[in-house]
């Protein structure tokens, strides 16, 4: 099996996916309820084609679970990036705190969206239980996995945050991140990730399934995230074009009065 069409796929989904949430958070505050509503019904579309496809093996079938997890996680992205589903705190780290005290409150800022992604999961184990195409359970299983891995190793210490990437209104977060030029998790992750690439690297190869295919391609894509983490790169470079700032409501009307409008 041709790995060509698969990794295009998978980079063209996090690509336009990635950038089309940045854009649509870099709206006004108050487009984002409007946003929200319509990403959840996209959801719940992503939901339904997520059932059919379990009882259906091919090709398309993975595909389609593919592409409706890749949703359902983007719905829960939107719901943090925007701050709908956070965690019960919500202020910067208070200074002095270190070791356990530290992972207490920064995980207190995110724990209703863990909380809420290990419930999906959950639900997505259940629904799919014995049926033959477990696509999209791998999937979001995937996605669950290396954005952990990455949350934790930005708490731990990373030398490149891209916290530019950031909204305004979740900007205390960034005191809860930690730049240093290695900890002990990021080989492990890095091992760990590059171990299950080749692995389903080569179920791919045996041209078994195509889900194994996007399976490889996403879990190479996670590589990539983590190694900008450790490269003096910036990532957000590749979405330049979906984050610059919008003008609220009261800005445009400022500028409509100015221009003479």
């Amino acid at each position: 099996m041709t790995l060509l069409l698969p990794f295009a796929t998978v980079t063209l989904l996090w690509f336009f996916s990635t950038g089309a949430i940045l854009w649509l958070n870099r709206l006004p505050r108050e487009t984002h309820p409007g946003a929200i509503t319509a990403a959840t019904l996209l959801a719940g579309a992503a939901v339904c084609a997520l059932i059919v496809s379990f009882g259906e093996t091919g090709p398309a079938a993975a595909y389609l679970a593919f592409t409706a997890a890749l949703v359902i996680w983007g719905w829960h992205e939107m719901s943090f990036l925007m701050g709908f589903v956070n965690g019960p705190r919500r202020a910067p780290l208070p200074a002095g705190l270190t070791g356990w005290r530290r992972f207490r409150a920064s995980a207190a800022t995110v724990i209703h969206h863990e909380i809420a992604l290990a419930a999906t999961l959950l639900a997505i184990i259940a629904l799919g239980w014995g049926q033959p195409n477990q696509v999209g359970t791998y999937t979001f299983a995937l996605l669950f996995a290396l954005r952990l891995s990455a949350k934790l190793n930005i708490f731990l210490g990373v030398a490149n945050l891209s916290d530019e990437m950031m909204p305004d209104h979740l900007a205390y977060l960034k005191s809860h991140f930690r730049v240093a030029r290695m900890n002990p998790l990021f080989p492990l992750s890095i091992l760990g990730s590059t171990a299950l690439a080749y692995w389903l690297y080569e179920a791919a190869a045996d041209g078994a399934d195509s889900g194994y295919a996007l399976l490889f391609a996403l879990t190479v894509l996670g590589i990539v995230e983590h190694g900008f983490m450790m490269l003096p790169l910036r990532d957000s470079a590749l979405w330049h074009w979906a984050m610059r700032p919008a003008r609220s409501t009261d800005e445009n009307e400022s500028r409509g009065v100015r221009d003479g409008l």
